[in-house]
């Protein structure tokens, strides 16, 4: 219509995390109404890997049309979240919307997350969830049409989505569970609901996490942007759901799913904790070590595999070896299976059967058509790790390195 009614005018969102990346985008969404934004975020000063700070942050919004409000809060200080929730009233007269979507990711095993990064998660993703839902309610109770938002899976008990990154889980499920219990607690005063990605999301943490070309296989910000967008505009009795992203947009009649893909047609990683009904039954055998054929391991091992292996042993130079000091080991299950490894610190380097030279710095466990698949470039490692087809023992910033060696081998496979 010719008045676009401008829905969230005049609103006030506290948004965690927004000094880039999903709360950014959220942020400048509803800047484009004319919203007041508190970026409650810890980045002050550069930092030397993630673009934005929370003043940069507060150029965009005020640029978007919004006003912005920008405050140091590291959600892990309740004394940090106090204080910009009251600055917040004061400049602003009151709270409409929360958005919990700070939070912390370390996708380790049990054995290899250091205790500060359990307790990093624990205190940014549930307990500062928890705080900031906590500071901001008695202020939402006061508003017309109070939001809070936490950007958190649904609850999904699959084991899978545990067995690799178990604290990193539990954290996102802490979220969730926020979600669960507060909807029901403040029914009928407070709106609570969660929002979740159906693929992953290109952000600077994305980058950090999937390596080179990840982007590639990933989707904008602004797919969440626009289904925050519509969650935070709907009556306070919409609550308690679990929302992701593409199922919600589809049904407010959103077709043109290209728009967000940053390289459209390209294939998208599907995000954590939901379930692909593709992912059950054969593939996921392979997954989850289906017997590893032993007996192979007496005769020289032939087949798709060993052929792989040939290839790889033909194309490890010295510069590999020097530049990547690692070693791989690589335990399959299926046809061809068993202990293989690829020594890339050892002098010229070398790749073959049965166990390293040395300890291997990263064991990586899945079937053995998913490693065919893998090194000749039709199955990406975030891919295979981010849906249980991959699992990752040791040092992780290697197993990605891994990434940018392969795609340079893909060229002689």
């Amino acid at each position: 219509s010719l008045f676009t009614f401008s829905k969230l005018a005049g609103c006030t969102l506290f948004i965690t995390g927004a000094s880039r990346g999903i709360g950014k985008a959220i942020a400048l969404k509803a800047a484009k109404d004319g919203a007041n934004i508190v970026i409650a975020a810890k980045t002050a000063e550069p930092h030397p890997k993630l673009p934005g700070t929370i003043y940069t942050a507060a150029e965009e919004i005020e640029a978007a049309g919004g006003k912005a409000l920008p405050c140091i809060v590291n959600v892990r200080e309740e004394q940090q979240i106090i204080s910009a929730v009251e600055k917040a009233v004061k400049t602003f007269g009151g709270i409409d919307i929360l958005v919990n979507n700070a939070s912390a990711i370390s996708l380790t095993g049990t054995l290899e997350t250091a205790t500060k990064k359990v307790n990093l998660m624990m205190d940014v993703n549930v307990r500062g969830t928890y705080l900031t839902s906590k500071a901001c309610l008695p202020y939402l109770r006061k508003s017309k049409n109070p939001h809070i938002l936490n950007l958190s899976p649904p609850m999904n008990m699959n084991p899978m989505w545990f067995k690799n990154h178990c604290a990193y889980t539990i954290s996102k499920y802490g979220m969730s569970m926020c979600v669960l219990g507060m909807a029901e607690e403040f029914r009928g005063e407070v709106a609570v609901n969660a929002l979740w990605p159906k693929t992953a999301i290109h952000t600077a943490a994305m980058d950090m996490l999937g390596g080179a070309g990840i982007e590639k296989q990933c989707r904008k910000t602004d797919i969440l942007a626009d289904a925050a967008y519509c969650i935070l505009t709907k009556p306070k009795t919409f609550t308690g759901n679990f929302i992701i992203d593409e199922v919600l947009l589809r049904e407010e009649g959103v077709k043109d799913f290209d728009v967000y893909a940053i390289a459209p047609g390209h294939p998208l990683v599907p995000d954590f904790f939901l379930d692909e009904k593709k992912l059950s039954g054969s593939q996921q055998e392979g997954a989850d070590g289906a017997k590893v054929k032993t007996e192979s391991a007496a005769a020289k091992p032939s087949g798709p595999v060993a052929e792989t292996f040939r290839v790889i042993q033909g194309a490890v130079t010295e510069e590999y070896a020097r530049s990547t000091q690692g070693v791989f080991q690589f335990e399959l299950s299926g046809d061809g299976g068993g202990t293989w490894y690829i020594d890339l610190k050892t002098k010229g380097g070398s790749a073959g059967f049965g166990k390293p030279p040395v300890t291997a710095d990263v064991v990586m466990s899945m079937s053995s058509t998913d490693f065919v698949k893998m090194f000749t470039g039709k199955l990406k490692p975030t891919l295979a790790f981010m849906s249980g087809k991959l699992r990752i023992k040791g040092n992780m910033a290697l197993a990605i390195k891994l990434e940018k060696i392969l795609s340079q081998l893909n060229a002689k496979l």
